[in-house]
């Protein structure tokens, strides 16, 4: 059970990682797209 508990937390982390990264990717593609329409540039 110990062993369990230990492996499901170490997993956790990269889970929480990837999904922090997915919202910061979606943000990003969202302000490039509409730059892009408008005709600017995003820097």
């Amino acid at each position: 059970m110990e062993t369990l508990m230990l492996t499901i937390y170490v997993l956790m982390w990269p889970a929480l990682v990837l999904g922090v990264f997915a919202v910061l990717l979606r943000g990003f593609m969202t302000d490039w797209n509409e730059a892009r329409r408008r005709g600017r540039r995003i820097i």
